[in-house]
C-alpha cells in the first residue's frame, strides 16, 4: 500500500515538473482586467450622448402625455354624459374611446421602439470606441486576454495590479469622443433606425 502511494506521489510530482517545464518553454500568458462600466461612464462623448438621448426621450414622452390627456378627456366626457345618452349613442362613444385607446397603445409601442433604437444609435459608437482602445492596449502589451471585472461578472477577485481601467480611460481621453457621438442628431429620429449598457447612454 505504501509503495502504491509513493509511486502515485512520484507520478504526480513528475507530471507537475513536466507541466512546469512546458510552461517555461511556452510564451508567457498575460491577462488583464478592466471595469467596463467605469470606462463607459468616463468615456469622452458619453455625457453628450446622454444629454441628446434625454432630450429626445423627453420629446417622445411629451407626445405620449398629450395622447394620454386626450384619451382621459374623452373618457371623462363620456362618463359625464353617459346617463343622458341613448344606447346607440353610448355604443358610438364607446367605440370612439376604444379606437382612441388602440391608437394610443400603438403609438406608445412605436415610441418605445424608437427610444431603444436611439439609445442603441447613440451608445454603439461609444462601445466600439472603447472596444478599439482596449484592443489596442491588448496588442501593445501582449495580453492574451482582457476580462471584464464589472459587478456580476464570474470573476470573484483579481490582483489590482492587473486592472488596466485607468489606462483605458487615459487612452480614450487622448483619442477624444467618437465622431458618430459628437455628430449625433439633436432631435428624435423620424423613423425607427435600428448599447449596451445601461438604460441611458
Amino acid at each position: 500500500m505504501r509503495a502504491f502511494i509513493r509511486a502515485a506521489g512520484l507520478a504526480v510530482f513528475a507530471a507537475a515538473v513536466a507541466a512546469g517545464s512546458a510552461a517555461a518553454q511556452a510564451p508567457a500568458f498575460r491577462m488583464a482586467f478592466v471595469r467596463t462600466s467605469v470606462v463607459f461612464d468616463s468615456a469622452p462623448g458619453r455625457a453628450e450622448a446622454a444629454t441628446a438621448f434625454d432630450r429626445e426621450a423627453a420629446t417622445f414622452q411629451t407626445q405620449l402625455q398629450r395622447m394620454s390627456d386626450s384619451l382621459g378627456t374623452l373618457i371623462q366626457e363620456y362618463r359625464t354624459a353617459e346617463a343622458s345618452l341613448t344606447p346607440a349613442q353610448q355604443e358610438t362613444r364607446q367605440r370612439a374611446i376604444g379606437a382612441r385607446q388602440q391608437e394610443y397603445e400603438a403609438r406608445a409601442e412605436a415610441i418605445d421602439q424608437q427610444v431603444e433604437q436611439r439609445r442603441t444609435a447613440l451608445t454603439r459608437p461609444l462601445l466600439e470606441h472603447i472596444r478599439s482602445a482596449i484592443e489596442t492596449i491588448r496588442a501593445e502589451d501582449g495580453y492574451a486576454v482582457i476580462l471584464s471585472a464589472d459587478p456580476g461578472s464570474p470573476i470573484i477577485a483579481f490582483d489590482p495590479s492587473l486592472d488596466i481601467t485607468p489606462r483605458v480611460i487615459a487612452r480614450l481621453r487622448q483619442l477624444g469622443p467618437p465622431r458618430a457621438t459628437a455628430a449625433a442628431p439633436a432631435g428624435p429620429a423620424s423613423t425607427p433606425s435600428g448599447v449596451t449598457r445601461p438604460r441611458t447612454p
